[in-house]
């Protein structure tokens, strides 16, 4: 057996999160390691790959025990983690990215023509061809940089290696890439551990799936012995009969937001939308459609170079996200860590950043309301573990992703622009996000929900917005369209 785990322990503080973890896993096989955000995935992974050091327990490779104490010892034994948070140095590189601390040199200078070509060697040989190695890793798109992540963790052939969601930013024909990426090294003896919450993914290219809740792992099941709802009941404790909510009965307001013309030079181009009070727009597109730019422009991120935006029937034009959250407008951003939080600040700070203003007094924050008001979302929003002293950057990614929205439902806002809300989140707590955005809507809130899951922007939006190459290809009722005209829209090919 190549790698076990035996009574893996690990706690922060007063929080136990891991309670003996068993694990067996073997090379030339995909194991996918799959639970509900806080189930303890993040912090058993971390472990393997010595970011992270176990209070109690034991890991073995190939029947000896292994000491690992840092990045550097997992690195030695041939282990190699890519994370779900991007660890790149973006002013840097593709290339210096990739072979960081191995580049090649000539008379104590880099040879810079053999680093480039090295690196667009790797690239084709990984499926990720067209990416420049001498583009700046700050110019690619989020996609684009979980590939030159994946490439940099191959550089060196490891013996294990151990993928945190990397198909949270991946879609399409480069999530297939990937897949074909994986059985390549299976079929070399690689141990592949691959950590989803997309169990669609996981019956597709996992040969096992272990399943952990509250700390343990609950069961190990080959893939062709097991199905989703098994699984799903497995994380959650019970099992889930409906993941999205009914829209019926929901009432739509007066018009919120109108966009009109709307242009970001080399983004997107002459945009026209409306989101109307107590509505949930979906937008639709592939990587480099332009969506996230649009959302950046409405919360005053980036300035449009055209067009009319209305709030309420009143001409806007924000100049900072400052002024928009004051307006009544909220933007979950796509990237979390870079955008949405300050992972070394805790809960309570981070849930309050949007609203610091209005727990406040002469100009001193006011502690007590802060708590009270943090540790009832922190509540509603079920994020664990329950303590908003909590340091952000030992969550999950789903509980971070919580975290995130806590600040901005915090604020009350009349507009809520989700830009990939669900990324890095376990079914059952998509269940409850779901139905938290229905409410809200309901409440009359206008949403606007950006993602990449197709099923979801099926599932809960009124209105499907569709943009193709920076441009609106189609505005479709939810409720009269499916997957196919939807796709179709978004390569240019109408259903």
């Amino acid at each position: 057996m190549m790698l076990e785990l035996r009574g893996i322990e690990k706690s922060y503080g007063r929080v136990r999160v891991l309670h003996g973890v068993d694990l067996d896993a073997d090379g030339g096989e995909v194991l996918a390691l799959c639970g509900a955000n806080g189930a303890g995935k993040s912090t058993l992974i971390k472990i393997l790959s010595g970011a992270f050091t176990a209070d109690a327990g034991e890991i073995r490779l190939d029947g000896r025990p292994a000491a690992i104490g840092s990045a550097r010892d997992a690195h030695r034994l041939g282990i190699r983690t890519v994370y779900q948070e991007l660890s790149l140095v973006s002013n840097l590189s593709v290339a210096e990215n990739i072979l960081l601390g191995r580049l090649p040199a000539r008379r104590g200078w880099v040879d810079w023509r053999s680093s480039r070509a090295r690196t667009r060697t790797l690239l084709e040989q990984l499926g990720f061809a067209g990416i420049d190695p001498r583009t700046p890793v700050e110019r690619l798109s989020v996609a684009r940089q979980q590939m030159v992540e994946i490439a940099k963790a191959l550089a060196v052939p490891p013996r294990i290696l151990v993928l945190d969601e990397p198909s949270a930013v991946l879609g399409g024909e480069d999530l297939e890439r990937l897949f074909a990426l994986i059985r390549s090294l299976r079929d070399r003896g690689v141990l592949v551990v691959y950590v989803s919450h997309r169990l669609d993914e996981l019956m597709e290219i996992a040969d096992r799936i272990a399943v952990m809740k509250d700390g343990v792992i609950v069961g190990v099941n080959a893939v062709a012995d097991t199905s989703p709802d098994e699984i799903v009941a497995l994380m959650a404790g019970r099992r889930i009969e409906h993941v999205y909510p009914s829209r019926a009965g929901a009432k739509r307001g007066k018009p919120l937001l109108a966009v009109r013309g709307l242009s970001l030079a080399g983004a997107f181009e002459d945009v026209s939308f409306t989101v109307d009070a107590g509505e949930i727009v979906g937008m639709f597109g592939l990587v480099g459609s332009g969506r996230s730019e649009v959302a950046l422009c409405l919360f005053g991120a980036r300035r449009p170079t055209a067009g009319a935006v209305e709030l309420d029937g009143r001409p806007v034009s924000f100049r900072s996200p400052r002024q928009a959250i004051r307006a009544g407008v909220a933007l979950l951003t796509e990237d979390r860590k870079r955008d949405g939080l300050v992972v070394e600040m805790p809960i309570r700070d981070n849930s309050s950043l949007a609203t610091l203003d209005r727990i406040s007094r002469g100009g001193l924050l006011d502690r007590r309301r802060q708590r009270e008001r943090v540790a009832g979302m922190v509540e509603k929003l079920e994020i664990k573990p329950p303590d908003i002293d909590v340091t952000v950057k030992h969550l999950s990614g789903g509980n971070q992703q919580k975290v995130v929205l806590s600040k901005w439902l915090l604020a009350n806002p009349r507009l809520l622009i989700l830009d990939e809300p669900t990324r890095g989140v376990d079914m059952t707590t998509r269940v409850d996000l779901y139905r938290m955005i229905d409410e809200l809507a309901r409440a009359g809130v206008g949403v606007l929900l950006i993602s990449s899951d197709l099923s979801e922007i099926l599932g809960v939006t009124d209105r499907t917005l569709v943009l193709r190459e920076g441009r609106l290809a189609a505005e479709l009722a939810t409720a009269a369209t499916d997957e196919n005209e939807v796709l179709g829209y978004s390569v240019g090919v109408a259903a």
